[in-house]
């Protein structure tokens, strides 16, 4: 199993393809071939274990891939049991997750936590616009909840500064929100905050949803007030849409597997 992820991983960076394919062919991962056929879920020392034809998998660095909640293990379950053909790590993003968790963020709590709150350093939510008034007033009706949130749950009261110059945040503040943090301190859960961070641009958007406060969908508005009102004014991309829907999918894996750990 860790060699089947790692050469589906290495494909999508090199690209890799069998001689005798066309250019267009070339710019094309290969990925595994589906080989089992029945996905399921046991118990072993009160984890629970996703297995494929009554074998555990493993993750790329040959850990048991074991979940621990029995909502979480279906969620890692369902990718594998949706494979058709091919095995793409780009659409199993839940298993990402988890194997990120058993195999670097358990042994790098803190880099991971200490990494979260570099961003709450320079959050989104803290940079507006000056103009056009349209903009200024999404932002407001966006962004300003989230930080009275954040000042009245966990006394975090963020600086707003007009522009891009920086601004450095209250020591109290960034101190408030890293406490709350602490409350995440196991693998899975700080896996899921550090993806909702890093793809929202915004720790505080990031706890607001892992506290319940904002849904998925609420903080992934938030986090593209910006990009919205530009596609508004000029249009969308075709390619950045693609990219915008593989990052939301990563996104909302991230929001349904820290809601399956409670």
């Amino acid at each position: 199993m860790r060699e089947i992820l790692e050469d589906a991983e290495a494909a999508i960076d090199a690209g890799k393809v069998g001689p005798g394919k066309s250019n267009r062919d070339r710019d094309k991962p290969v990925f595994p071939k589906r080989f089992y056929e029945k996905v399921g879920v046991s118990t072993y020392n009160n984890e629970y274990i996703v297995e494929l034809d009554g074998k555990g998998i493993r993750t790329p660095g040959a850990q048991r891939l074991s979940l621990p909640t029995e909502v979480s293990a279906h969620l890692v379950r369902d990718e594998w049991d949706a494979i058709e053909t091919e095995i793409n790590p780009l659409k199993m993003p839940i298993t990402r997750i988890a194997n990120t968790a058993i195999d670097g963020v358990a042994t790098q709590i803190q880099a991971v936590m200490e990494d979260i709150i570099r961003y709450a350093g320079t959050d989104l939510l803290c940079y507006r616009a000056d103009t056009p008034e349209g903009l200024v007033a999404k932002q407001r009706e966006y962004w300003d909840s989230a930080l009275d949130w954040a000042g009245e749950s966990m006394q975090a009261h963020f600086e707003i500064v007009t522009g891009i110059m920086h601004i450095s945040q209250p020591k109290l503040a960034i101190d408030a929100l890293g406490t709350k943090l602490k409350a995440y301190n196991d693998p899975f859960r700080l896996a899921c905050i550090h993806v909702l961070t890093t793809l929202s641009g915004s720790a505080i958007l990031a706890l607001a949803v892992a506290e319940k406060h904002m849904d998925a969908h609420s903080a992934w508005t938030a986090a593209h007030v910006d990009e919205d009102w530009n596609i508004s004014q000029w249009g969308e991309d075709y390619e950045a849409a693609q990219r915008r829907q593989q990052r939301w999918g990563d996104f909302e894996a991230a929001y349904n597997f820290i809601q399956s750990l409670d």
